[in-house]
């Protein structure tokens, strides 16, 4: 007959000072019959999505080498619980290269936030491509390049300027003239006024 306990305080994590090096991880799915993994920069919110055909400690493992071979190693990974995080290949993998495995507390999905946050996102613009009859995979990679240059709500700046100190460009760029180009053809015109 007495109420529930209140419940925990979250104590949030302190913000990285630099980019990835806290790197929070979760999967995602399964979407239309496919699972991602999905890897979230805490100090930038940059993600990187990859499509699992297995969702195994060793595939897991893989997919994370290839992903810190383009970004390298963080020195914190942050998971939740689940069986390919508490696996001794994943153990294995984060003592031979120096990262620091931290886990979020069971059945408090809201620990590892920014992972979920982006699973959110992720699973709304594949079930519109399901309902709209469109290629996943295609709308992924339409997605996330507008994820990274959109500036993020807590930050108030694009991802892929913070992780890479650029603006990553796309497709819409190319209705906007590119300064540099501006400056050369002036400089055509101007050298052709002096040498007429």
């Amino acid at each position: 007959m007495r109420a529930d306990p209140p419940t925990a305080q979250i104590h949030p994590w302190i913000f990285p000072s630099k980019p990835w090096s806290r790197v929070l991880a979760d999967f995602a799915g399964p979407v239309s019959g496919k699972m991602y993994f999905v890897l979230v920069d805490a100090y930038s919110k940059y993600p990187e999505v990859v499509q699992m055909k297995s969702t195994t400690a060793e595939a897991t493992v893989k997919d994370l080498r290839e992903v810190f071979s383009r970004h390298g190693l963080p020195e914190i990974l942050v998971t939740d619980n689940g069986p390919q995080f508490t696996s001794k290949e994943l153990a294995d993998f984060c003592l031979t290269t120096g990262i620091m495995h931290r886990t979020s507390s069971a059945y408090k999905p809201s620990t590892n936030g920014q992972a979920e946050r982006v699973i959110q996102v992720l699973k709304s613009a594949l079930r519109q491509a399901e309902v709209l009859k469109q290629d996943a995979e295609t709308v992924l990679q339409r997605y996330l390049p507008s994820y990274h240059i959109t500036p993020h709500s807590t930050t108030g700046i694009a991802p892929s300027v913070l992780l890479m100190r650029r603006k990553l460009r796309i497709r819409l760029d190319l209705i906007f003239p590119s300064f540099t180009k501006k400056v050369e053809v002036e400089q055509e015109s101007m050298a052709c006024v002096e040498i007429g």
